[in-house]
């Protein structure tokens, strides 16, 4: 009977379960049932956290919403647009020629031998509470004289007791931009940067030789240096002397890079023992943003919880047109941040994801392939829209084209490939004609991309429309009011004008093989590398694949051994400067180690650039990158592949979000419907409690006997008795 009244017990609360609380298959703590929390993933474990040395997409969404640089980017407008973050005002820059005179603005670049920017911090930044800046009663820090003894028992940075926090300095904006320079640190922008910050490369000579005196373990005191390029003025006034005349160094302030780091910080995380344990700048960030990294376990989770002081900053009032009328004006001038707490959990594999936001588990999803058809679906007129499914449920799309170019790459030191000579420019531009990226948007990105027609993509000042006068004339015509590709009998004549008739060597009859190195692996790429090797046997061309993975690839560029190679760049900031240095000659890889992974060298390119790179945006910029991108065009150094297209779904109790294709620190925005998610996870996902039945009747059903049977014996015995 005990068996028989437990089951029937639980099969009662298994079917009452739903009415209430959170479901079954909630994979967080009950406790978070209806909390102020956004859940989102990562696929790969950040590297850096130290914000000196990130330049990783990936970790860019951790520290851009921990750390406050002096600029940001403004959430809503487009074009993308700099506004203040640490600092009061975006900073002008102030020109002097070499004798250290004011210049005007309008002094041509070469008469400017460096640029002053004066920037003045905000009042009242605070940085978290951290033990790096805990003091005691008398206002002496806690923790930066630590011995062996008191780290016993510490294993991570909270088992310590004590937390601080202070105002946000000058200096400590300074005290950044010398880490650039710490030889231990290797920071990703430090040769690109000693090329404009003044003495930065002084002090990292100095900082090198003075490591190199030191036992390991010692730490380098940078308080004890200067830095003739940054200068404090003040508690909240520092100035930054950029030399020549460099305009993109604003955007350069808007990046973490140049985010204020105590130096408290390395005093505390510099002491003996602390490494050992793991406990660094790189594993435990210390900002002043609007969150704080509370939990780090990148084999599992990762949390950001709001910096308790972090304050003073609203929702903004204005955007673009649509804005209002999309709902992203509503909450203006509202305090930021909205939202608690951001939950990241591991999730390497796509179909796991995706199943999880279906159930409400995730607050916003990409679309993979394999799962486009489920959420998308389009029109005859080619519009994109949300499956009948999707829209059901509440949930909203969002598409974006993203600040990105990819591309594939030739070799120009190849002696097969390469060169500047009319025969192997006609060899490239017979292949460029021969890969149609129409039908690879088509299969293998479900039409989420644009053929790109140069190295500059939408939303970036220099890019032109494909339009009748816009097109890359060299691959495409404008014909029935569209671009259409040349004919492949069009790339066979070139082909045979470069000396390969149907595809062999017009003197030896041998067929022409070109390699493509790739780290593309699986199922997936086998089938794209397929596609390509098809494209070359158009023209008659055989494509061997070669297999590698990214550190061979990467020395193979390194060296100028790679033949043809896939690519793409992200930008960094939004100006057409961060895209046509990828093709500038004084930067070819294999000479320089620059970003010119295609080592291609044009003079008068090179000489435009110098010149564009200066230059504020306007009808002169315009005319002159037009013509770099009509030399690319007709050098043909890469295949122009396309600019891919984002597409994003959301819930629709998550609000405020807004594609942001070059800032990282939007989380600050968004904003939550806790009550509304709670109840939609409750309808998504009802018990399943028919299993439980069959086992309470199939529990009962083989019990029932022995109860009969022991009823019966009973009886007997007590009939037996009374006789």
């Amino acid at each position: 009977m005990f068996l028989i009244r437990y089951g029937l017990t639980l099969l009662f609360f298994a079917l009452t379960a739903g009415c209430g609380g959170s479901p079954w298959n909630d994979p967080y703590p009950a406790a978070d049932s209806g909390s102020n929390v956004l859940y989102t993933s990562f696929a790969e474990r950040p590297k850096h956290l130290d914000p000196v040395q990130s330049y990783a997409e990936n970790e860019f969404a951790f520290i851009a919403n921990i750390y406050q640089p002096p600029l940001q980017y403004h959430y809503l407008k487009r074009p993308y647009e700099l506004i203040p973050f640490g600092a009061e005002a975006v900073p002008k820059p102030v020109y002097h020629d070499a004798a250290g005179r004011p210049l005007p603005d309008s002094a041509p670049a070469g008469r400017v031998a460096y640029s002053e920017y004066v920037i003045r911090v905000k009042r009242g930044l605070r940085y978290q509470p951290h033990p790096a800046l805990a003091v005691d009663v008398s206002g002496k820090p806690r923790y930066h004289a630590l011995t062996a003894a008191d780290l016993r028992g510490i294993d991570t940075l909270a088992d310590f007791r004590h937390r601080g926090t202070r105002e946000v300095e000058a200096a400590d904006y300074v005290h950044q931009i010398k880490r650039l320079a710490h030889p231990r640190l290797h920071s990703p922008i430090l040769q690109l940067m000693t090329g404009y910050i003044v003495g930065l490369q002084t002090l990292a000579d100095a900082l090198t030789k003075e490591a190199a005196a030191l036992p390991n373990a010692t730490a380098i005191d940078l308080t004890r240096h200067t830095l003739e390029g940054a200068r404090v003025i003040d508690r909240h006034t520092y100035a930054l002397r950029v030399r020549g005349k460099y305009p993109q160094f604003a955007y350069w302030l808007a990046m973490p890079f140049f985010a204020p780091v105590p130096p408290e910080a390395d005093r505390f995380y510099d002491q003996s023992g602390m490494a050992e344990k793991n406990i660094s700048l790189d594993w435990y960030p210390l900002g002043s943003g609007p969150y704080m990294l509370t939990v780090n376990n990148p084999n599992r989770q990762m949390v950001l919880e709001r910096n308790p002081y972090f304050q003073g900053e609203t929702y903004p009032a204005e955007g673009e047109p649509g804005d209002r009328e999309n709902g992203l004006l509503a909450d203006a001038g509202k305090p930021l941040p909205f939202i608690d707490r951001v939950v990241f959990s591991l999730e390497k594999e796509q179909i796991p994801y995706w199943n999880k936001f279906l159930q409400g588990y995730y607050d916003a999803s990409g679309i993979a392939s394999d799962t486009f058809d489920q959420a998308v679906q389009s029109s005859g007129q080619g519009d994109v829209t949300l499956s009948p499914e999707m829209a059901q449920r509440g949930i909203r799309l969002q598409t974006s084209l993203a600040t990105s170019v990819f591309y594939l790459g030739f070799n120009m030191l190849d002696p097969v490939v390469g060169g500047v000579e009319e025969r192997t420019r006609k060899l490239r531009l017979a292949i460029s004609i021969a890969v149609d990226q129409e039908e690879f948007i088509s299969i293998f990105r479900n039409g989420r991309g644009v053929p790109a027609h140069g190295p500059i993509p939408p939303g970036i000042f220099g890019y032109r429309d494909a339009d009748a006068s816009g097109i890359n004339p060299q691959v495409y015509e404008w014909r029935n009011g569209g671009p259409q590709r040349k004919s492949l009998a069009h790339a066979k004549r070139l082909l045979a004008e470069a000396g390969y008739p149907n595809g062999r060597h017009a003197t030896t009859g041998q067929p022409l093989l070109l390699h493509l190195d790739t780290t593309s692996s699986g199922a997936d790429s086998k089938a794209r590398l397929d596609w390509y090797i098809r494209q070359f046997a158009k023209i008659g061309i055989q494509l061997v694949i070669r297999a590698t993975d990214f550190n061979r690839l990467q020395d193979k560029l390194r060296r100028g051994t790679a033949q043809l190679f896939f690519l793409g760049w992200n930008a960094d900031y939004p100006d057409p400067e961060n895209f046509l240095f990828l093709l500038h000659g004084p930067q070819a890889r294999a000479r320089t180690q620059g970003e010119n992974a295609a080592n291609y060298v044009n003079a008068e390119f090179d000489a435009l650039f110098d010149r564009m790179k200066h230059m504020a945006n306007g009808a002169e910029r315009q005319a002159i990158i037009n013509r770099m991108v009509d030399l690319l065009r007709h050098d043909a150094p890469w295949v122009w592949s396309f600019f891919p297209k984002d597409y994003t779904l959301h819930h629709g109790w998550v609000f405020n979000r807004k594609p942001n294709q070059i800032a990282n620190n939007g989380l600050k925005y968004q904003r939550l419907d806790p009550a509304l998610r709670m109840q939609q996870r409750r309808a998504w996902n009802p018990p399943v409690v028919w299993p439980l039945a069959v086992i309470v009747g199939a529990l009962v059903l083989s019990v029932l006997p022995a109860i009969v049977a022991y009823r019966r014996r009973e009886r007997r015995t007590a009939t037996a008795g009374r006789a």
